[in-house]
């Protein structure tokens, strides 16, 4: 139901590729977003149109700017904010996620952000709680 999605540079693409003009992401010609996707970023870098109706813009001035072009391009659907842990934990911050999907994998990776880190005390409503035997899913509505 998204009309756009927002997503860190790491999740975009590792740091030694995701400036070079030919990398386009992990998702091949035509990515699953099927929307606009706003990447947060350090550097600029001109659109990249890919099959499907994605479009990868990248913002260089900020998690609000991101949000507000995303608004935009979303129109009355909905923003999904993809992650990784770092931009999760900056939109939490911020007060700007009105609900949290987790899909939580028993693996352990042993580094990276954790979700949460340097976030102030959130109250989450668990609205949904789904999974199999190698994932859950919950869904929480964020109380303000």
């Amino acid at each position: 139901d998204a009309g756009a999605f927002i997503m860190g540079s790491n999740m975009f693409g590792p740091i030694d590729r995701r400036d070079k003009p030919e990398w386009k992401g992990w998702w091949g010609d035509n990515p699953p977003y099927h929307a606009p996707v706003f990447v947060l970023s350090h550097k600029k870098r001109e659109p990249i149109e890919m099959d499907g109706g994605t479009t990868f813009f990248f913002v260089t001035d900020g998690i609000e700017s991101a949000l507000l072009q995303a608004k935009e391009a979303a129109g009355n659907r909905n923003v999904k904010i993809n992650g990784g842990a770092n931009t999760v934990n900056q939109y939490l911050k911020a007060g700007f996620i009105d609900e949290l999907w987790l899909h939580i994998v028993p693996v352990t990776i042993g580094a990276g952000t954790r979700l949460f880190e340097e976030v102030p005390n959130l109250k989450l409503e668990p609205v949904e709680v789904s999974g199999t035997s190698v994932v859950t899913h919950i869904r929480y509505k964020v109380l303000k």
